[in-house]
């Protein structure tokens, strides 16, 4: 939501229409099909609600998005820790920066390996208390401050900042909408509904547990987005568009030194609770995929350790290549809505299956979008095949033909034969 408030007020309606149609949507129906369907994996839910090339596909496409998402847990919080919280430098050649560095990795290398989440867990919800009221104190200081907001009736080049230069100059169909991955729709998310769903004691849990939590996390990314604006507009020198800078220029300037510091351990230790469980699942989805036994905790290491060795590459070359996490993010944000589809597929072939026919417009209507939005991105994107707009544009219509297409014949066909059964 930093970055995307860069496109100007117009974050302020597409951030929670998004979240209502696509994320908590998308949240709500992986986690209740699991839940019916026994606590089942996601990577079971696509296998059985689609075929053997699409399930293909998704475990490729799943493996890749934990990866970067492990690597991307380890940079950001562990920059934020080092400036922000400890007041390092967090230079790539700082020794400080890499040893804040090597703590997350250590830790997550144990996370993956051992059975610790049962210990480490019971103090998850600190840190998520933590968040929640860092982020309330943040959307009451706003007002309170008097942060400088632009309504999307008012000119949006302001004098520290030209939002309406920035929102002519770049596309905001797509780039908005794979930049801002929190808060409106995370694939991401959906790998971990079968962990959530085990913990569901019945059916009426699961609007609260899916769908109210990612409407709750809407709620966060509107308010990140408001008190980037503001501090933007306040021309703060500590805050650079799109940095982490800009988290730690506004924890402390509305919260104060003590109150930011503690909100900046909560979005620290948060995005790192994450990076535990991508990387744990993508142990358990390789190990199942290429049939790998791991009954002890030294084969369990000994994968581990291959999966731990490709995020240190990625890190190193994302922290010492001047555009080197551009570029991770870039992937990182296109796989994680990418992954998605696959959710909205298999939600879509689920309500044929099982009479909902007529209600298959709600997975379909988010999984048309994004299905344009991942795919005209790619198309032009310097990280995928560099096309001009006049070319991505069409590719995109096409894929989104083809998408909903395919969805209607293949879940039509399904719903047939099962009632042939």
């Amino acid at each position: 939501p930093i970055q995307g408030i860069l496109f100007g007020p117009i974050a302020f309606i597409t951030i929670p229409i998004g979240n209502i149609i696509g994320g908590a949507m998308h949240d709500y129906f992986c986690g209740m099909i699991c839940l019916r369907d026994g606590g089942t994996q996601m990577s079971a839910m696509i296998r059985k609600y689609s075929n053997k090339g699409v399930f293909t596909v998704y475990n490729i496409f799943v493996c890749l998005l934990l990866l970067l998402v492990g690597a991307v847990f380890i940079y950001t919080p562990g920059d934020i820790a080092a400036t922000g919280i400890f007041g390092f430098d967090g230079a790539a050649t700082s020794v400080s920066t890499w040893v804040i560095y090597g703590a997350i990795f250590v830790y997550y290398l144990i996370a993956t390996v051992f059975p610790i989440d049962a210990i480490i867990g019971r103090i998850y919800p600190i840190f998520g208390a933590i968040l929640m009221f860092s982020a309330l104190g943040i959307f009451i200081g706003l007002f309170a401050k008097g942060y400088p907001l632009m309504n999307i009736w008012d000119d949006w080049n302001g004098a520290i900042f030209a939002y309406g230069d920035y929102f002519g100059e770049n596309h905001f169909i797509p780039i908005f909408f794979v930049t801002v991955a929190c808060g409106i729709l995370s694939g991401f998310h959906s790998t971990q509904t079968a962990i959530i769903s085990r913990t569901v004691k019945s059916e009426r849990q699961g609007r609260m547990t899916f769908y109210n939590m990612m409407v709750l996390e809407g709620f966060i990314a509107m308010v990140w987005a408001a008190a980037a604006m503001g501090i933007f507009n306040l021309g703060i020198q500590e805050a650079t568009a799109g940095t982490t800078s800009t988290v730690i220029a506004v924890c402390k300037d509305i919260l104060g030194p003590v109150g930011g510091i503690i909100a900046l351990v909560g979005i620290v230790v948060l995005p790192i609770t994450s990076g535990d469980t991508a990387l744990r699942g993508l142990r358990l989805t390789v190990s199942e995929v290429l049939h790998i036994d791991q009954s002890s905790n030294g084969k369990r290491l000994g994968l581990a350790s291959i999966i731990f060795a490709l995020v240190a590459v990625i890190l190193v070359f994302a922290k010492f290549n001047a555009e080197g996490f551009n570029i991770l993010w870039r992937y990182f944000a296109w796989s994680n809505q990418t992954l998605a589809l696959f959710a909205f597929l298999a939600i879509s072939i689920w309500m044929f299956e099982n009479g909902k026919a007529k209600f298959v417009w709600v997975p379909l209507i988010p999984g048309a979008f994004y299905t344009f939005i991942c795919s005209t991105y790619i198309a032009n994107a310097t990280i995928g095949f560099n096309l001009p707009w006049t070319i991505a544009y069409p590719i995109g219509a096409v894929c989104v033909v083809a998408y909903v297409g395919i969805i209607c014949w293949y879940g039509k066909k399904r719903a047939t034969n099962l009632r042939k059964v």
